[in-house]
């Protein structure tokens, strides 16, 4: 029997494309303060309208409201938020020295930084991080050397991995932050399978991994929630929702169907959904699931509801693609103002306090930028040769001692 009508297919499109007027009318925001804390024991069944719900502690004056007020004390707040904006000033000097020609490719997190910066703080450098590209944030907020950071982007002789990665993909075990894989949703499974471990060996340390919007497609993420949900991984599972993919917005990853915290539901895992540009939500969601791996309850899911303001990369134009002032009127504003503007309330901090904030981090990262550029920016100096033959083998191969030779090294 044929259908009477033609079959069509939907194409997800934006609310907005180049030169439309932004419209976020159709987000629904719950006012901060105004979703309940559970206890951290609660059953994922009974969590899960906390799926559908948005946690917000941050008012629109800078007040902090709510049973998830995490009460954090004023110098905390200031570290995160000279974290912050250290992270930005990094951000925009790598980003022009790619415009300079001495790098080959680089990924700003600007609009995102209060993620990464709150969960770097919350957790330890034992506890294993699996990140995307965009948590430079999390070893900038543990102290990181900037240096050492801008070595592995200028892939120069002093380079911490040798020259084995593509620029931003860092690795620092001592600094609980896994090798990023430029393999979308890779490092799910990965972070999963490291909390597995650390439960059977009997451990105390979580993993914590993060994944974008549009990543969730891929069928790592899914393996990654069956196994979580089953072997109730000690694992904090952040989905970053920054509305846009490279060129494609969240709705063709089924952001339009469902809130991407919602995918928790049916693998049985509990899912909060918090405001990421609010630096006081994600401290406080983060440690609510933190405690509940572990008290061994097993594994969250976050989705951090923030937005992508720079290009997904260097490769990248937002302009042919959405409104060139969609991140201005972004109704979650910008998370270094909004810490900002919180402790001024509390009379913690002033402008003129912030205007030196600023260029202290300008000059730090200047001071270190010059230092990188010493030992070389790309193609000026590279990792020895020899070092392709390392790292692998405990002993060598009979074929890696004859390719060594042939190389005369």
């Amino acid at each position: 029997m044929k259908n009477s009508q033609p079959l069509s297919l939907r194409i997800p499109e934006p609310s907005g494309r180049p030169g439309d007027t932004p419209d976020f009318s159709h987000i629904s925001l719950d006012a901060a303060g105004a979703v309940a804390r559970p206890e951290t024991d609660t059953t994922p069944a009974s969590l899960r309208d906390m799926a559908f719900r948005l946690v917000r502690v941050l008012d629109d004056e800078g007040r902090a409201v709510g049973p998830w007020d995490p009460r954090l004390d004023p110098e905390t707040l200031r570290r995160g938020l000279k974290a912050m904006i250290l992270t930005r000033a990094f951000d925009d000097r790598m980003h022009r020295a790619h415009r300079q020609g001495k790098t080959s490719f680089y990924m700003k997190c600007t609009g995102e930084e209060a993620i990464a910066v709150a969960q770097g703080m919350i957790l330890s450098r034992e506890d294993m991080g699996f990140p995307t590209y965009r948590q430079q944030g999390l070893l900038i907020a543990r102290d990181y050397p900037l240096v050492e950071m801008m070595h592995q982007i200028y892939s120069n002789a002093a380079d911490p991995i040798k020259g084995r990665q593509l620029p931003i993909l860092y690795a620092s075990k001592a600094f609980g932050f896994f090798t990023i894989s430029g393999n979308l949703g890779t490092q799910v499974p990965q972070a999963v399978g490291w909390a597995m471990a650390s439960a059977y060996k009997g451990d105390d340390k979580l993993a914590v991994t993060w994944i974008g919007d549009g990543a969730t497609a891929e069928g790592d993420f899914h393996n990654a929630l069956t196994f979580a949900a089953v072997y109730r991984a000690p694992v904090i599972l952040n989905i970053v929702n920054n509305q846009w993919a490279i060129s494609s917005f969240q709705g063709i990853a089924g952001g339009l169907e469902t809130t991407f915290a919602s995918k928790a539901i049916g693998y049985g895992l509990p899912a909060l959904r918090v405001d990421g540009n609010d630096f006081l939500a994600v401290w406080a969601a983060t440690r609510w699931a933190e405690e509940r791996a572990r008290a061994n309850l097993g594994a969250t899911v976050i989705e951090l509801f923030t937005y992508r303001a720079a290009p997904h990369s260097t490769s990248d134009d937002p302009s042919r693609y959405r409104p060139g002032d969609e991140f201005e009127k972004w109704p979650l504003g910008d998370p270094v103002a909004r810490l900002k503007q919180h402790l001024i309330t509390l009379d913690e901090w002033s402008e003129e306090q912030h205007e030196v904030e600023l260029k202290a981090a300008e000059d730090r990262v200047r001071a270190a930028g010059k230092e990188a550029e010493a030992v070389g920016t790309l193609g000026q100096s590279r990792p020895s040769v020899k070092t392709m033959f390392e790292d692998v083998y405990a002993t060598e191969d009979w074929r890696l001692v004859e390719q060594r030779r042939e190389v005369g090294i």
